[in-house]
């Protein structure tokens, strides 16, 4: 596979989960609130190249990849994720300003479960839902482990792994976007020589 088969053979994994969290998200309630940022304003989230080569490749076609990667590289970059664009002092109200191609991390939050030590399932989720929603969360928490479907973390990673394990290792989130970038801007560059060499 290359570099755009990857993005690809991501953005179908994100189409399978977007499925299903559609439906648990529909089923519990569980959506997040409104304007609500908050997750987004932590510059510790963690994210992989991998999960945001469509995003870079978008950033490309669009004509923006580079400079992007220069304001990402500079004193000048918030650490918060490059594309969040807040609206409030702290941060916490805001909105992605590239929804259709955020990361998986983006994607399993609030609408994902994993297993904890006893086995069970427990919803990936905020502090903000738990309190917002608390009865929505509680309905939820129980029926998760009984009649009640929401898609698994660790599954999805797995898919990701099965891409390219190599681009999946963890980091600040906009070091993962910035690496995205340096490998679409490499794989055009290379592309454009061989397209240059055959004519």
């Amino acid at each position: 596979m290359n570099l755009e088969e990857k993005s690809l053979a991501v953005l179908e994994v994100f189409k399978e989960l977007e499925a299903e969290a559609k439906q648990f998200t529909s089923e519990s309630g569980l959506s997040c609130m409104t304007g609500c940022g908050a997750c987004c304003a932590n510059p510790q989230i963690p994210a992989s190249p991998l999960e945001f080569l469509p995003l870079a490749f978008d950033f490309y076609r669009k004509g923006i990849a580079d400079s992007i990667l220069s304001f990402l590289d500079s004193e000048e970059a918030s650490e918060n994720c490059i594309v969040y664009r807040a609206h409030s002092m702290d941060g916490k109200l805001g909105y992605c300003s590239n929804y259709a191609f955020r990361g998986m991390i983006c994607r399993l939050f609030g609408a994902s479960a994993r297993k904890n030590k006893y086995g069970s399932k427990d919803i990936i989720i905020c502090k903000i839902l738990k309190e917002q929603k608390k009865e929505a969360f509680q309905a939820a928490t129980q029926r998760i482990n009984q009649d009640l479907e929401i898609p698994t973390a660790s599954r999805y990673y797995m898919y990701l792994d099965e891409i390219d394990e190599s681009l999946t290792r963890q980091m600040p989130i906009n070091k993962a976007i910035a690496f995205a970038l340096e490998l679409v801007l490499r794989y055009k560059f290379y592309e454009k020589g061989e397209m240059m060499e055959e004519t």
